[in-house]
């Protein structure tokens, strides 16, 4: 159960007490809200429309039908476009399906690591180039 005071800020924040969090066990309500408050919805590094779309890319990754749909409103909430929409689902199935092909395929995890480093170096190097457009 929820505190009281949590309430009346869940209220103040969304203009109801969403259904979810009366799933959580007494000891974790008034937390998970707080998780929700201070770093989903409260200021941070990350503007709102870019957290939107990472947690919508994650929600569809995961298969969430909840989460897919909150955070689809989220995002059109603070103007993501149709096309920002369907790119965050995009970018997320790629990474499940690259994760899936790395995971099948055992590749080891320190190979992959070195292998980006290259990949990353050769890739900041050309950004580092002249262009040759003169």
């Amino acid at each position: 159960m929820v505190s009281t005071e949590t309430k009346a800020e869940m209220e103040e924040y969304l203009g109801r007490v969403p259904s979810w969090i009366d799933g959580l066990p007494e000891p974790a309500a008034d937390h998970s809200w707080r998780i929700v408050r201070d770093f989903e919805l409260g200021e941070t590094e990350l503007e709102q429309r870019e957290k939107a779309l990472i947690g919508l890319g994650a929600a569809a990754a995961l298969q969430c039908p909840y989460c897919v749909r909150f955070h689809k409103a989220e995002a059109k909430l603070e103007e993501a476009t149709d096309e920002q929409v369907s790119e965050a689902v995009g970018i997320a199935s790629g990474v499940r399906y690259f994760s899936t092909v790395l995971h099948g395929a055992e590749i080891g995890h320190e190979e992959f690591a070195a292998e980006t480093e290259e990949m990353i170096d050769h890739v900041r190097n050309q950004q580092a180039a002249p262009s040759d457009d003169d």
